[in-house]
Order: C-alpha cells, then structure tokens, then sequence
C-alpha cells in the first residue's frame, strides 16, 4: 500500500529501508524521501517504520534462540 504519494513510497520499500538498516524517520526521509514534501504521510510512515522495526526485532531474538 502506498504511504507516501508524492514520493511513490510504498510499506514494502519502508520495510525493506529497515531490513537495509534504516532506524529513524530522519533516515527514512533522507533514503526515500517520506515526508519531505506535504507531510500528510509523516504519521503513518512513522507506524510502518516502527511496526518494520519490531518484526525486524523479533526476527533476530528468533535467530539467537535457535
């Protein structure tokens, strides 16, 4: 789903920013482009590159268990 329409920022590209090492929105703004124009897409960025985060998290716990 598009987050960012003026920038054709998708969640998939967010989410794929994180697993690339992105960790703030100023990153993602810098790699992207995600809000640096209208703003309107700043909140849900923010909760995509956050919910991106905990799987990421999680992901990783996962791998150290095994």
């Amino acid at each position: 789903m598009y987050v960012c329409i003026c920038h054709a920022v998708t969640d998939k590209k967010i989410t794929q920013a994180v697993a690339e090492g992105v960790e703030s929105m100023r990153q993602l703004r810098h790699c992207l482009g995600v809000g640096s124009q209208c703003g309107k897409c700043v909140c849900h960025a923010q909760q995509v590159l956050m919910e991106a985060q905990q799987v990421k998290i999680s992901f990783q716990l996962q791998r150290e268990v095994a």
